[in-house]
């Protein structure tokens, strides 16, 4: 994990059960029909991030949920917001950004994406959300070798 063997802030996290996959409808089979991006869609990119700490994920955690979750297809936005397990959770931002890649590299580009902390979750809610709202600091974070390491790891699959 990170910090080379730091203890975990967080070491007993609540763990919530994962909803159950979404039946597709026949709507969605139809080819010529257009298919919207709805909260379940984005929910569903964003619940098996990982943790940066724990072998869990984002959904398992409840830091996303699907609730917190608003998109309107036809304005072409998506508003996530995302709970920290703790106040003081030093992962926030990681954890923004992780989301953030993962819902750029998953979207068409006409959406402009806004992921910011879940009102009175952190204790420094308002310095990360002025970061994941720069483009430039996004950008410039990503392009740092070791960052992009570890936020590659939240997205990967678990084995």
């Amino acid at each position: 994990g990170p910090g080379g063997g730091a203890p975990l802030e967080n070491a007993n996290p609540l763990i919530y059960r994962r909803s159950g996959e979404r039946p597709v409808t026949a709507q969605e089979e139809d080819d010529d029909l257009p298919d919207a991006i709805d909260d379940r869609e984005i929910f569903d990119l964003i619940r098996s991030i990982n943790d940066p700490e724990h072998p869990l994920t984002l959904e398992e955690l409840n830091v996303v949920e699907q609730v917190r979750v608003k998109v309107n297809d036809a304005e072409s936005t998506v508003a996530v917001e995302f709970t920290p397990t703790i106040p003081h959770c030093s992962m926030a931002t990681l954890i923004g950004l992780s989301i953030k890649v993962k819902l750029i590299r998953s979207l068409p580009e006409r959406f402009k994406l806004d992921v910011h902390i879940t009102p009175g979750t952190h204790a420094s809610e308002h310095a990360v959300n002025k970061q994941l709202a720069d483009k430039e600091r996004v950008a410039a974070a990503l392009e740092n070798s070791h960052l992009l390491e570890v936020v590659n790891q939240c997205l990967s699959a678990r084995t």
